[in-house]
């Protein structure tokens, strides 16, 4: 793609960086057949390819963001299904978290918008006011049928019927290995998945700790900043990086296991936030070159087989799948553990999470949901498996066949207990 950017303005490393993306797109429109918002409206400004045109004439002019460019850059969902079909290897990624600090610095939404994305950002990141706010949204659906507001009604419905209580075994502290010592690692304490399911960080230091690793589970850290990165408050996302790059560079740790991917795609990405920093340029990138997602980390270590005898359809999150190109590993871990596995049709088709997204557009996310819903309801599964919390509360809230972590099914698997959502009543 040919650009004019001024030389002024490519003396602006993050303008430098999104020039040479733009440069690297050849407008094939291959990332269109796999686009979900693309494949659900059909508006080449819903493809990656017409918002590329989009961010392109934003970032060359150099002035605020129109209401046009916002709608449909508010539309992608970041789940990056685009990047697995480019054939030019156009970083999507980066490019659109640029337009999001762009738009986030220079387009003044309407005043319920910048109301419910501040309360969001301020709110997820930090879990003790998130689980405030769980109790007070479950005590307001009573007002759900007079809401005249499609995002707080999308939001409420989100609201699990019962909160699980904050789970002691998995809280700050450091959980010794049992039996003879294989390594050290950090453990992501997270912020929404910490509230929403905290069985599943529960299970992942149950089953390492039986592997001979010692975990260490930091308090401090707490949110990645990945909620606020993809909002395009930049200055709050850096920050939560840089405290949690501290936390786990003083830990002296081998690996940093990760079990909500949307974090983990973040996560690998410090190196890339942070290149700018001359503080923190090499700390990051070291923190990142250390991230593993927990199947990544188990995929290395020696598990015997297993016959669980249990029918899973694999939901792969787009952040897993697309955003750190992990495919095979869990399947290959819940097929060696016994369980039946089978993929879902449409796999690389995102279910509509996406972080705050099915918040921010509910009309689209439930149309991903219920498509993704229905094509999990044709394998026929006893449960569903995936690696995100996003994900586990989107397509929870459609289906009554149980969803679980990947790592609590292996959890169980290697001596852990029956998860909870797959016991009988």
């Amino acid at each position: 793609m040919q650009t004019h950017f001024t030389a002024e303005q490519l003396q602006d490393p993050h303008i430098a960086d999104s020039n040479t993306i733009l440069r690297n797109c050849v407008h094939c429109g291959f990332c269109t057949a796999t686009c979900p918002t693309y494949v659900l409206l059909g508006d080449e400004l819903d493809s990656p390819r017409g918002r590329i045109y989009l961010i392109k004439n934003m970032l060359e002019k150099g002035e605020a963001a129109t209401a046009e460019t916002v709608k449909h850059v508010d539309r992608c969902l970041s789940c990056l299904s685009c990047m697995t079909t480019c054939p030019s290897g156009v970083n999507y990624m980066h490019l659109v978290d640029h337009a999001r600090v762009h738009i986030e610095n220079t387009y003044k939404r309407p005043l319920f918008e910048r109301v419910l994305r501040n309360v969001l950002g301020f709110v997820m990141p930090r879990p003790t006011l998130f689980r405030l706010a769980l109790i007070a949204a479950r005590l307001a659906r009573f007002l759900q049928p007079v809401i005249n507001s499609k995002r707080i009604a999308a939001l409420l419905d989100l609201v699990p019927q019962e909160l699980q209580p904050p789970m002691r075994f998995g809280a700050a502290g450091t959980y010794a290995a049992i039996g003879p010592k294989q390594g050290r690692v950090a453990l992501l304490m997270g912020c929404v998945q910490s509230v929403l399911d905290p069985g599943i960080n529960a299970a992942t230091i149950r089953l390492l700790t039986r592997l001979g690793f010692e975990v260490v589970v930091s308090g401090e850290e707490a949110c990645c900043g990945s909620i606020t990165h993809h909002m395009g408050k930049e200055a709050d996302a850096l920050a939560r990086a840089k405290r949690s790059i501290d936390q786990w560079t003083n830990a002296g740790v081998d690996a940093v296991i990760i079990t909500t991917s949307g974090c983990g795609t973040t996560i690998k990405d410090y190196g890339h936030m942070l290149r700018l920093d001359k503080g923190y340029a090499e700390k990051a990138k070291a923190i990142s070159a250390k991230a593993k997602d927990v199947t990544e980390f188990l995929s290395d270590l020696y598990l015997p087989s297993k016959n669980m005898n249990l029918r899973i359809a694999y939901h792969a999150a787009c952040s897993i799948q697309h955003g750190q190109q992990i495919k095979l590993q869990p399947l290959k871990l819940l097929r060696n553990a016994g369980f039946e596995v089978v993929e879902v049709p449409e796999g690389h088709l995102c279910c509509g999470s996406a972080g705050t997204y099915n918040i921010m557009q509910p009309e689209i996310a439930a149309q991903l949901r219920d498509r993704k819903v229905a094509n999990i309801l044709s394998t026929q599964p006893q449960a569903i498996a995936t690696g995100n919390i996003g994900c586990i509360t989107q397509i929870g809230s459609a289906t009554q066949i149980p969803i679980v972590h990947t790592v609590e099914l292996l959890d169980w698997a290697y001596g852990g207990e029956r998860p909870e959502k797959l016991k009988l009543p």
